[in-house]
């Protein structure tokens, strides 16, 4: 596509279309019987940030497939819509680290308040990537409720897990100091 001041309005609309046409494709995709068709759909879906994908996304959290559900949770979080997050939540006690970890991601881009709780709850999660995504996400989230949760895990064993609850930390004093 052109630059925007040279670009006739025909040409606006056929690449809308030819957007359109491959988001819907992409959606096919996710229906499909092949494993690489399904996961490559979840992520490129996410890459196109469209909204008509989000509903689509949605169902593909519960592919059997552990690689799909990560990439459509992770490509929630992309198009940043916040239909996905009661669907998310529950993915926070998903059995794969991966999708855990997504999940929590996904959670924090979106920055809606209904996932605090249970992104407090999994700063408990045995696995230290996902603690760590967690710590991140309630940062993001902003929320005065993870400050207590945060600091009770300020000595956590794992690197990661401390620095990204240092960082989360950091933000929510932050925005307690800066006027309303």
């Amino acid at each position: 596509m052109g630059d925007p001041e040279t670009t006739r309005p025909d040409e606006l609309g056929q690449e809308k279309e030819r957007r359109r046409q491959l988001v819907n494709a992409y959606v096919g995709l996710l229906q499909s019987e092949h494993l690489d068709s399904r996961w490559k759909a979840a992520e490129a879906l996410g890459d196109h940030g469209d909204q008509t994908a989000v509903e689509p996304l949605i169902a593909a959290l519960n592919d059997p497939f552990v690689d799909v559900r990560w990439l459509a949770a992770k490509s929630l979080g992309k198009i940043g819509d916040r239909r996905a997050v009661d669907p998310l939540i529950p993915l926070l006690k998903n059995p794969s680290k991966w999708v855990r970890m997504s999940a929590a991601w996904a959670l924090g881009k979106l920055g809606d308040p209904r996932a605090v709780e249970p992104l407090i709850e999994t700063l408990k999660d045995p696995k230290g990537a996902v603690r760590k995504d967690a710590a991140w996400a309630l940062g993001r989230l902003g929320d005065e409720r993870a400050l207590a949760p945060l600091n009770a895990v300020v000595r956590d064993p794992d690197d990661d897990v401390r620095n990204a609850v240092k960082t989360a930390l950091d933000a929510l004093q932050k925005r307690e100091t800066v006027p309303a």
